[in-house]
C-alpha cells in the first residue's frame, strides 16, 4: 500500500513559482511512476507531469517548459517545480502512483489529498 501527502500549494502571482512535493510511503515506492495531476472546478482532472521508475519524464503541451518533475528515491519524495505560472494554472494538485509491469506503468490508482494552487492575474 502507498500512501501520498503533498505539501507546498499556495498563492502566487501570475508570473511566479512554487515547488510542490508529494511524500510517499510504502515499499514499493521506487518502483512506482508516479505524476501530478490538478482539478479546476467544473473541470476533469488532466495530467500535468508523469515520471517512471527510470526517470523519464512527460509533460502536458500547457505546461511543457514552465515546469519540471522529479524524484528523490531517497527521501521517498515527487517534486513540481512551476515556474511562470499562469491563472489558468489555478486548481488543487494531486500527487499520483501506479505499479509497474513488465516496465510498463499500470493505471494510477493511489493518491493524495491534494494541494490547492491559486494564480491571481
Amino acid at each position: 500500500q502507498v500512501q501520498l501527502v503533498e505539501s507546498g500549494g499556495g498563492s502566487v502571482q501570475s508570473g511566479g513559482s512554487l515547488r510542490l512535493s508529494c511524500a510517499a510511503s510504502g515499499p514499493t515506492y521506487k518502483l512506482m511512476c508516479m505524476g501530478w495531476f490538478r482539478q479546476s472546478p467544473g473541470k476533469e482532472r488532466e495530467g500535468v507531469a508523469l515520471i517512471d521508475g527510470l526517470s523519464a519524464t512527460t509533460y502536458s503541451d500547457s505546461v511543457k517548459g514552465r515546469f519540471t518533475i522529479s524524484r528523490d528515491n531517497a527521501k521517498n519524495t515527487l517534486y513540481l517545480q512551476m515556474n511562470s505560472l499562469k491563472p489558468e494554472g489555478t486548481a488543487m494538485y494531486y500527487c499520483t502512483a501506479a505499479p509497474r509491469y513488465l516496465g510498463m506503468c499500470q493505471a494510477y490508482q493511489y493518491w493524495g489529498q491534494g494541494t490547492q494552487v491559486t494564480v491571481s492575474s
